[in-house]
């Protein structure tokens, strides 16, 4: 474990890289030993740094939950960060814009998120019923992802310290669980996603390429904070998005991308990029 002043410097130095929307080398290449639980503890300080800024939480994010990503960027299981109101966004209609101006290398992911109406019980971790039982509504959402190391070379615990790669989450319209169909866990499962930039086909993904669905990547989040015993369990009226449903393609301003989903009842989404 790096010590306790080690760990503050990157807390400031990865603060002051998204501040300024700059990059800076990954920490992992040049701290020797630096690994994911420092990153959880930078990761900390950084939260209690929000906090007292006056930022307010508002749910958690999950990251490298497509396994086809992991071989990408050097990382090898889902890791996680806090979500905070400044950056998620709830759309009235099923479009609108986001400028790319305060993001370094920003890329797009098309992800499912629910909202909790309950703290999920035990059971909940391996039993998908009854952490659906805890949902109040899913919706489909467009995070935009960045990375503050160039080119998007990076480990685990890099992304970890920067905030799991987030830099917005846009969220559409929220629909109850009953709207899914007769089955949801199995719609969960099986949907199929279409991106597209300007009209054209630009990747395509199911539920499962989410660790099998993005509920059974909510309930990976469950088991993967009862590792953490600093870290708060997940509570009634956070919100959760639970990674790509895609491959994650960089974004430029004037590119217009929206989605199609097919097998559940979730409506896509559409997004213009501005400057």
């Amino acid at each position: 474990m790096l010590s306790s002043l080690q760990l503050q410097d990157i807390a400031d130095e990865i603060q002051a890289a998204q501040a300024e929307a700059r990059q800076v080398e990954p920490f992992s290449a040049r701290i020797p030993g630096f690994d994911l639980d420092d990153a959880y503890a930078v990761a900390a300080l950084v939260h209690a740094a929000r906090l007292a800024r006056g930022e307010r939480p508002v749910g958690r994010k999950l990251g490298f939950t497509n396994p086809d990503m992991w071989a990408l960027y050097g990382v090898r299981a889902p890791v996680w960060a806090w979500l905070y109101d400044g950056s998620v966004t709830q759309l009235a209609s099923q479009a609108g814009v986001c400028g790319l101006g305060r993001f370094a290398e920003a890329r797009i992911e098309p992800e499912i998120v629910f909202r909790l109406h309950r703290t999920p019980p035990a059971e909940a971790r391996s039993d998908l019923q009854a952490l659906l039982e805890c949902v109040e509504w899913v919706a489909h959402g467009f995070e935009i992802v960045q990375s503050h190391f160039p080119s998007w070379r990076f480990q685990a615990p890099d992304a970890v310290v920067d905030q799991v790669l987030h830099g917005a989450l846009i969220i559409g319209a929220p629909l109850p669980v009953s709207a899914l169909g007769p089955d949801p866990v199995a719609a969960l499962r099986d949907f199929q996603l279409e991106l597209f930039r300007n009209g054209e086909p630009a990747a395509l993904g199911r539920g499962s390429h989410v660790l099998g669905s993005p509920l059974e990547a909510l309930a990976h989040l469950l088991r993967l904070l009862d590792q953490q015993p600093l870290a708060p369990p997940l509570e009634a009226g956070e919100i959760v998005t639970t990674g790509t449903v895609t491959i994650a393609p960089p974004l430029q301003p004037g590119e217009r991308w929206h989605t199609a989903l097919q097998g559940v009842a979730l409506p896509g989404l559409r997004l213009d990029m501005d400057a």
